[in-house]
């Protein structure tokens, strides 16, 4: 069965609403009509009713429709308003269609209510499914942001996990391992110098593993972020890029000494590090510069390079999936990700992060997972400490 329109009728005049609903009956539409004449019953048929079109007239006794119209927009936005009235003039005409309603109609002419009805509903609903839509996207994205800010936490977690074992278990064996094979070579008869030379290659093969497994773990997670802080692992970071690739890498750094926010440590460090990512791809630089500073409610890292200059097509590339991934990481805290570009003059990245916006509180308290997480690697720093004094 088809559903009833539910209209509510603000029509003083008994002989007018009967032509209204007769003209609406003539072509067929299926409705239940409630009509009411002073303010009072007005206001509580759109609390208790919830009509799905409202008509009214524009003048009545102590009541007007502008003020009809008003109350409507404030109780039930969503509900279209047509004025039926026996007069209006052009401009009161086109002012109640800037102010909301959603056609008007004279009383002389009512054979244009029905399809003005019909078209103010259509239009209506069409508005309820873009509001749907939006709403349902509103929430795709908060979630999808909550999984992204829990699959960087697993992510970071496991990178914790995996330098762990690289570094304790990995580390160890293969330091017993040259224990015993000094063991061994020291038992070697002297007349055996082929072999003592073959153990001495197997010993420096060792040494050579051992360093290889240290900077492994190191890149996975460096120990030196979670015990000397921020600027200090920044510093590491771009000594280790600039002996890697040759370009000159400074940092400057304004920051007090005070203690940040896990979070908040990792999220600037992993930004630093897929900045210099493409710096050393795409920059085509011979020196980077870099500056950490904080003003009344941010943490700000600049990084700038002497390089071609990225363009604009490449800072709003939606397939950049560096960039996006700086600009995700920066988001989940609230932050931003900046960029500017210069042909053959460089570019400076900046990334600005509230020191404790919404966005981290939450972050922070988000789950118990996240908080179990926090014990879990604030436990490991004794093990981190441990590894650093073998070093």
């Amino acid at each position: 069965m088809k559903k009833q329109i539910r209209i509510l009728l603000v029509e003083d005049d008994a002989a007018d609403a009967a032509l209204i609903v007769h003209a609406l009956r003539q072509d067929g539409l299926g409705f239940t009509i409630k009509r009411v004449e002073t303010t009072e019953d007005y206001a509580q048929a759109l609390d208790h009713d919830g009509p799905d079109l409202i008509l009214s007239d524009y003048t009545l006794p102590g009541f007007d429709g502008h003020t009809a119209l008003l109350i409507a927009q404030k109780k039930r936005p969503e509900v279209p308003f047509i004025f039926v009235t026996g007069t209006m003039g052009e401009e009161a005409a086109i002012e109640t269609l800037k102010n909301g309603a959603a056609d008007f109609v004279l009383k002389i002419h009512l054979n244009r209510l029905a399809p003005a009805v019909r078209r103010a509903l259509r239009e209506a609903r069409e508005r309820a499914d873009r509001k749907q839509a939006v709403e349902q996207l509103r929430q795709s994205h908060k979630q999808l942001h909550a999984l992204s800010v829990y699959l960087q936490h697993v992510r970071e977690e496991e990178r914790i996990n995996i330098s762990r074992a690289v570094h304790d278990e990995l580390g160890q064996a293969l330091t017993g391992l040259k224990i015993d094979l000094s063991w061994l070579t020291s038992r070697l008869p002297k007349n055996l110098a082929p072999l003592i030379e073959k153990t001495r290659k197997m010993s420096v093969h060792i040494d050579e593993t051992i360093q290889t497994v240290r900077r492994i773990s190191t890149e996975l997670r460096p120990g030196i972020l979670d015990h000397l802080g921020l600027v200090a692992a920044l510093e590491w970071q771009a000594n280790e890029f600039q002996t890697r690739s040759g370009i000159q890498c400074a940092v400057k750094s304004s920051l007090d000494d005070a203690i940040l926010d896990e979070d908040l440590n990792t999220a600037f460090f992993r930004i630093f590090q897929e900045t210099l990512t493409n710096v050393l791809r795409h920059a085509e630089a011979t020196r980077v510069e870099v500056h950490l500073r904080e003003d009344v409610e941010n943490l700000i890292l600049e990084v700038k390079d002497n390089g071609r200059g990225i363009t604009p097509a490449e800072i709003t590339n939606t397939k950049s999936i560096g960039l996006l991934g700086m600009r995700e990481r920066a988001s989940q805290l609230g932050g931003t990700v900046s960029l500017t570009g210069a042909r053959r003059k460089g570019t400076t990245v900046t990334v600005s992060i509230p020191l404790a916006g919404p966005a981290h509180r939450d972050g922070k308290h988000h789950n118990h997972h996240y908080a179990n997480s926090h014990c879990r690697r604030s436990r490991r720093s004794a093990t981190w400490a441990k590894a650093n004094s073998r070093r």
